[in-house]
This record gives structure tokens, C-alpha cells and sequence, in this order.
């Protein structure tokens, strides 16, 4: 079983195949962009390589078909988020149903970050921010939501199987959007009504994305800038974010509350765009676009969508004073008026409990589990398990 760098277009070609054969008994499974994907791998378009280092392998079998694939890479703003043990990343595995393939692929990622100076390897993950390409499906096998693997159940067999071990789970979760909220919500929205104009809840406007970059980054770098993993946002790239979302935003999901016109919380979503996607295909072409264009249209005018839960953050200062149960009741009231449904929610890791103590709260039921696998290279280390946040 020849195992491949890639290197060449018609091995990138390969790379960004293989899915198509592995998933082709599986009718929930929508494909990635290959747009989306080779970003990753583009210097141009994923600023983490400007200080981190990448590799991609393909394997064939004695045919020359493809039958497996990886990427392994070290993110130098997160690899040593623990000082005592560098941990590299391998994600964008697939394989076919054998454990001996798989091995393969996860020794070459294992020796590679050796050289380097990785203790660890976590996978599967991205090569960039945590909102997307992270995190093995285990559990819920619906529909992925956009940016997000959708994975054949066997593969949890062949990381663990391996030695990997489990870090941390990521939950989706889900409600319907016509849901009650508790009468302690209605409670922090009259409460709230009744400060008016001191506090104010409204959705943010795509005739201004100057400040709604500013408020999403105010909000963003107080709210969770300092939990584990998590960067610091610039404005540019706030602003960057708004740019590259705009064709795709709906204003009435994209909610902020207001003390003294301060935002001191959010509440991000976005149409769900896997459901538009999957009418679309692999190929982000000219054609794509038209393609997309028209069944975005057509999924505008439905009175059954789908949102995705982006984010959702209150600054220090305003957390459990029940802000965000006033936000999430003008935001529910204005869904529904868009014809809106159903909602998931970007995946919650179980390092925090706080959070998913709010999801709760709000009568939202996990959906779907992925997980984020760690290996540790020396085999006598102690494993620990992602920290908790406090």
C-alpha cells in the first residue's frame, strides 16, 4: 500500500476524491467544498502557514486506487497551549474499512510531528480555527452541518484501536425553534424591557458591517479570548469574517445586547448552508455559484429553515445576570417571523460545563457527539484529559 505525498495536481485530485467512493452507501453524508478544503492547504488563504508547516498523504492499494488519505501539521500559536507537551494536529482522515490502512496513515502523521518536536498528536482537527473540520462524528449521524465531517461509524474503531485516546467530546445540539422558553426567560425580558434605553437587544444590520465587526470583536476578545485554545481576535480579521459571511447572512440572526450602546453579548447564526450545499456539490465553479444562487433563493422562501448557531458569548461583567435569557427571547420571537425551524448549535466541548448548562437551559437536546482524540507518543506518560473550564 503506497503511501503518497501530495504534491501534484492530480494527486490533490485524488485527495479530494476519495470521500465521493467511501460515502456513496451513505445518504446522510453532504460533501465538503473542495474549495473549503484546499483553503487549508493555501498559503494565500490560511495565514497559519505562515508560521506553521503542513504535509498530505494519499495511500493506494496495488491498483493505484486511492484508499486513504491524511493531513498532519503543527499550529505554533497552539502547539504549546501545554508547556510540557507540544501537540501537533492530524486531521482530513479517511480511509476505507481496514485497520492496517489506517495504521499507516496515523504512523506517517505520528513520525512526522516527531521530527518536529510534538510529544502529542490530536485528530482529527483542522489546520486553523476550531469552528470547522473538527472532531471525529461518534454519535448522531444525521446531516453534518456545514463545516463539519460527517463520519462512517467504523473509523472510531480504527483511531482507538490504534491507541488513540479520547480528549474531549463536542456536542451539536438541537431545538425547535417554536420551543417554549422557560417563564424565567420572560422574566429577564420584561425585566430588561423595563431599562430601556440603558439596555437594548436588536439584530445587527448588513447595511453597517463596520460595526458589526466591531461589536462582534468587543464581545468576542472579553467573552472568550481567554479560554484554553482560544486566540485573540484582531479587528481586521473581524472585519475579514464579516466580508466573507455576507453573502450568506441574514440580519435577523445575528443578535447583540446593549448596555449604554456597549454590546455586551451575542448571539451569532447563520442559515444552515448545508441544506443549500447539498443540492450543489463538490465543485464551487462558475456553475456552483449559479447553482447556489438559485437554491438559495428557493431555500429563503421556505417557511421550514434550518439556522446554525455560530457562537454565543456574554462579556465577564454581564455573565449570570440573565442578559442572555432576554437576548434569547427577542431572538426566538424574531426566528420565527423568518421562517425559521429548527436550530443546531456549533458543537460545545464537554471542558465546559457552563455552557452546556445554558444550551440546556433553553431546552436544547444533544444531537450529535464528536470527538477530539489525543496520542501521546511517549506510551508511559500519564494521559490527562482536556482541562475543565472553570
Amino acid at each position: 500500500m503506497p503511501l503518497l505525498e501530495v504534491t501534484t495536481p492530480a494527486q490533490v485530485r485524488q485527495f479530494l476524491a476519495l470521500p465521493t467512493r467511501i460515502y456513496q452507501a451513505h445518504p446522510n453524508w453532504i460533501s465538503p467544498l473542495d474549495n473549503d478544503i484546499e483553503a487549508v492547504f493555501d498559503a494565500k488563504r490560511n495565514p497559519n502557514l505562515a508560521q506553521g508547516s503542513v504535509i498530505r498523504w494519499i495511500l493506494t492499494d496495488s491498483s493505484g486506487e486511492t484508499i486513504g488519505r491524511v493531513a498532519a501539521f503543527v499550529n505554533p500559536a497552539t502547539a504549546h497551549t501545554d508547556a510540557t507537551l507540544p501537540a501537533g494536529g492530524m486531521g482530513f482522515f479517511e480511509c476505507i474499512d481496514d485497520q492496517a490502512a489506517a495504521n499507516i496513515l496515523f504512523d506517517a502523521c505520528r513520525t512526522w510531528l516527531l521530527s518536529r518536536g510534538m510529544d502529542a498528536m490530536d485528530g482529527p482537527i483542522n489546520f486553523g480555527e476550531r469552528d470547522r473540520f473538527w472532531g471525529l462524528l461518534v454519535s448522531g449521524f444525521t446531516e453534518p452541518n456545514y463545516g463539519m465531517f460527517y463520519h462512517p461509524p467504523y473509523y472510531q474503531h480504527l483511531f482507538e484501536a490504534y491507541g488513540f485516546q479520547l480528549y474531549f467530546k463536542q456536542y451539536t445540539c438541537y431545538r425547535e425553534v417554536a420551543m417554549q422558553l422557560h417563564q424565567s426567560f420572560s422574566n429577564a425580558a420584561v425585566r430588561y424591557a423595563q431599562q430601556y434605553p440603558t439596555f437594548q437587544f436588536r439584530h445587527a444590520s448588513k447595511r453597517d458591517p463596520e460595526k458589526l465587526a466591531r461589536d462582534f470583536h468587543h464581545v468576542y476578545n472579553l467573552a472568550w479570548a481567554n479560554h484554553s485554545g482560544v486566540a485573540a481576535m484582531s479587528l481586521e480579521k473581524a472585519r475579514d469574517l464579516v466580508k466573507q459571511m455576507k453573502p450568506v447572512l441574514d440580519e435577523r440572526l445575528l443578535w447583540f445586547a446593549y448596555h449604554d450602546e456597549e454590546p455586551v453579548a451575542f448571539f451569532v447564526s447563520l442559515p444552515e448552508l448545508n441544506q443549500v450545499f447539498k443540492h450543489v456539490g463538490r465543485n464551487f465553479n462558475l456553475w456552483g455559484k449559479l447553482r447556489f444562487l438559485w437554491e438559495k433563493r428557493r431555500y429563503d422562501q421556505r417557511t421550514d429553515k434550518k439556522l446554525f448557531g455560530v457562537i454565543f458569548g456574554v462579556v465577564p461583567e454581564w455573565q449570570g445576570k440573565g442578559v442572555e435569557s432576554a437576548l434569547m427571547v427577542h431572538a426566538r420571537a424574531e426566528f420565527m417571523r423568518a421562517g425559521y425551524t429548527e436550530i443546531e448549535m456549533n458543537w460545545i466541548g464537554d471542558f465546559n460545563p457552563r455552557m452546556l448548562a445554558i444550551t440546556r437551559s433553553i431546552g436544547a437536546r444533544i444531537y450529535k457527539t464528536h470527538v477530539t482524540y489525543r496520542f501521546l507518543f511517549d506510551r508511559e506518560r500519564p494521559f490527562e484529559r482536556s482541562p475543565i473550564i472553570r
